[in-house]
């Protein structure tokens, strides 16, 4: 029964997330891998540190963070497969590990307060993207939020569970906490950039396959999403992911505007600095809150081609 794990936990945090009262009660995993990096950085990301010293240092963080979540997680796995029934168990730690739920509300919040107004649009939009959201329009917000929302289709449920199939609950937990060190050290500012180094491209490395798969995902979704197009979506990603900055986030972004006709991508503001980046995708570029709904659309289709997919997968194992 082991093999089912993977698209119980799709199925269980699809429907149920994370409790916010749990999140207020003993927090979420990634907050906690949060305290461990902020630890670390605190203590050995300085100033007076050469940038050789720096990398270092960061390296030094990241292997720790990762043997102590390593240590855990084993552990906890090997006394659950010793005890009957312990896979459902394993299956429901793993699902914090995966954001469809979260991911998806949090994106259609973005709509229904851009129907309400700019400034709401702009608030929401806030909680999910780092860029300004007030050098913002209507279209920006809207680009901003179905960006988010495909990137995230990637790293935040399609590569977690890739992890979780892989290695279980060790897998899914060392990717999260791969993923939030480079989200919170990984930035290619004066503070970060050689301490965040190797957060960075261990985070490249984790998420090569699974961006990819991510853009099949999202192109065999289009045949379940009304107005969505499978093949413009496999020829966006096929010519525009690789002029993204990241060698991975471009797939599921340009697979996403290439299905719905959209143009996402393009200069962003981040701390008053204005960044050019690559368009993804030729379609429209004035997008508002019915745009976000299709995209929404097409994630959640998205989903369950996963959930399937999973599903045979797990009784493929079992059978073999």
């Amino acid at each position: 029964m082991h093999s089912f794990i993977a698209p119980l936990a799709l199925i269980v945090e699809r429907r149920f997330g994370y409790s916010q009262r749990l999140v207020e009660t003993i927090g979420h995993p990634v907050m906690w891998f949060g305290r461990v990096i902020s630890f670390f950085e605190k203590r050995l990301n300085t100033a007076r540190r050469t940038p050789e010293q720096q990398k270092l240092a960061g390296v030094v963080a990241l292997v720790a963070l990762l043997a102590l979540v390593l240590v855990i997680t084993l552990a906890i796995q090997q006394v659950l497969r010793l005890v009957p029934g312990g896979w459902i168990i394993e299956m429901l730690l793993a699902t914090p590990f995966l954001a469809q739920k979260e991911l998806g509300r949090a994106v259609a919040a973005v709509g229904d307060a851009l129907r309400s107004s700019l400034t709401a649009g702009r608030e929401a939009v806030s909680h999910i993207v780092g860029r300004d959201p007030q050098a913002l329009d209507e279209a920006g917000v809207a680009r901003a939020a179905i960006e988010t929302l495909a990137e995230s289709t990637s790293d935040g449920v399609v590569a977690p569970w890739f992890w979780l199939v892989l290695f279980g609950l060790p897998g899914i937990a060392l990717y999260k906490a791969v993923n939030t060190a480079d989200s919170m050290i990984g930035h290619l500012n004066d503070r970060y950039r050689y301490y965040g180094w190797s957060a960075a491209r261990l985070d490249d490395f984790v998420n090569l396959i699974p961006a990819r798969l991510s853009a099949v995902l999202i192109v065999v979704g289009c045949f379940f999403t009304p107005g969505a197009s499978p093949s413009k979506a496999w020829q966006a990603a096929l010519r525009d992911a690789k002029g993204h900055k990241s060698p991975n986030s471009g797939w599921p972004e340009a697979a996403f505007a290439g299905a719905l006709g959209f143009s996402l991508g393009g200069p962003r503001a981040y701390d008053g600095e204005v960044i050019d980046l690559a368009t993804m995708g030729n379609g429209k570029k004035a997008l508002g809150p019915a745009d976000i709904a299709s995209a929404i659309l097409l994630y959640r289709a998205t989903l369950t081609v996963l959930l399937i997919a999973s599903t045979l997968l797990a009784l493929l194992v079992a059978i073999s």
